[in-house]
């Protein structure tokens, strides 16, 4: 993975290797800056030539994929033809707490209304007193698209971007649920499918919805068949693996799984589901596309068929930030097989300094000051314990107590009761969790498995 590094004034310059990221700090010539995303700040160095880099987004209603790209035109000597080609330098992956607002939101409401009722029962009702400005989304839409474009501003200050790419993805909600209305242009042209194809993935989480299967390819199957005329309404089509479409054929669901009582009501559950991602994702892709004009940079959009097209036709796995590489217009995409920096959006912990049962009455009261000893809850600490149960060294977010004794929560799980005396402080908490994904697994690698 890259290196971001800055000069002497904290100005991005062009990202660096591992191997020379080491030797730097090993000759003294630089400071880590930060961790995560890993930064450098050169102390004999102010500007210097850099390259134009892109910076690619594949916004999703649970994630976000991110992809920092070299790009260059190679010509063919024997054709002529100009490919563009995109080197990948550094990958990400943005989680969304979307589903954590919108639930903290529903019961507060609740806790609202109840009071109101206990307390203020015959009050009038008022309307139009909270009007809504111009633009509005929902707290938990709105999440999403400030936290990209704080992640946008961030790599700004770490790299020299030069140009901006979104997938502008639209799903038309009303196209699938009754593709018959819709005429055939939906089914025509090199990305025919692609569409519906993705959204079902999404939906049913990539597996087979038979037996549960994964990593292997899913064929596209009716729950009602053709045969005993099911329509091609996205409710109606799930994805299976081969060997399952087959044994299923043209009989009925209920019939196929009378066996798995359990698994058909998951499936018929899941059929029925709302299209709740793919609006969500249609409410911020305008807000975010602004947002991402008003930088000043120029932004390039791509739909999402063509992302996948591209992927496809690359022969690239399925992760949300390689997506993000494969969007736009792209001929080649190179050093891709890299890790992933997984960012876990975590917040800055709540106004609300009291704990409630799940009927709102207290239960237990937070303390004002949020730092203990010199730390706060979710910095990223390392824990080196000498003696006793916890001996050894511990690396992840620490949870802080006011009696000093604090929680810290690795890879590997969460360590109780270690002291504040053995904690050294590596980066201050910035409303984000940090782990690596592992490289995705290459096409020849998948083969041999």
């Amino acid at each position: 993975m890259a290196v971001f590094v800055l000069d002497k004034q904290k100005r991005p310059l062009m990202p660096c290797t591992e191997k020379r990221a080491r030797l730097l700090l090993a000759r003294g010539r630089a400071v880590v800056v930060r961790l995560a995303p890993f930064t450098l700040r050169l102390k004999d160095r102010s500007g210097g030539a850099v390259q134009p880099l892109r910076l690619k987004l594949d916004p999703g209603s649970r994630t976000t994929g991110i992809a920092l790209v070299r790009e260059a035109d190679r010509v063919d000597p024997a054709t002529g033809a100009v490919a563009r080609v995109a080197e990948v330098l550094w990958l990400g992956e943005l989680a969304h707490r979307g589903p954590q607002i919108r639930d903290a939101l529903t019961r507060r409401r609740h806790f609202r209304r109840a009071r109101r009722s206990r307390q203020t029962r015959y009050r009038a009702p008022r309307f139009l007193n909270r009007p809504r400005r111009a633009g509005w989304l929902p707290p938990s839409l709105q999440h999403r698209r400030d936290t990209t474009v704080n992640w946008v501003a961030r790599l700004r200050r770490l790299a020299p971007l030069t140009a901006l790419s979104q997938e502008l993805v639209r799903f038309d909600t009303q196209a699938l649920q009754n593709p018959e209305i819709s005429g055939v242009e939906y089914q025509q042209g090199t990305l025919a499918g692609y569409e519906v194809r993705e959204y079902l993935l999404e939906k049913w989480h990539r597996t087979c919805a038979y037996c549960g299967a994964t990593q292997v390819p899913l064929e596209i199957e009716h729950l009602v068949p053709r045969a005993r005329g099911g329509s091609d309404r996205v409710s109606n089509l799930t994805l299976a693996c081969r060997p399952c479409n087959q044994r299923k054929g043209s009989r009925s669901l209920e019939d196929f799984l009378h066996r798995q009582p359990a698994r058909l009501h998951h499936i018929q559950a899941q059929a029925q589901a709302p299209l709740r991602d793919a609006a969500a994702v249609n409410a911020t892709r305008w807000a975010l596309f602004a947002a991402l004009q008003a930088t000043g940079l120029p932004v390039e959009t791509g739909s999402g068929g063509l992302t996948k097209f591209n992927r496809a036709r690359l022969g690239i796995p399925k992760t949300h930030a390689l997506d993000a590489a494969c969007v736009g217009a792209v001929d080649q995409v190179r050093d891709w097989n890299r890790p992933i920096l997984s960012i876990r959006a975590t917040g800055r912990g709540a106004y609300c300094r009291t704990r409630t049962f799940n009927n709102g009455f207290p239960r237990g009261y937070l303390r004002r000051e949020k730092r203990v000893q010199g730390f706060q809850t979710g910095d990223w600490v390392r824990a080196a314990v000498p003696k006793g149960k916890k001996a050894g060294v511990h690396l992840g977010r620490v949870a802080v107590r006011q009696t000093g004794s604090f929680n810290i929560q690795t890879p590997d799980g969460t360590v109780q009761g270690i002291s504040y005396r053995h904690c050294r402080l590596l980066q201050r908490a910035d409303g984000y969790g940090y782990s690596f994904q592992p490289k995705p697994p290459t096409e020849e690698a998948r083969r041999a498995a």
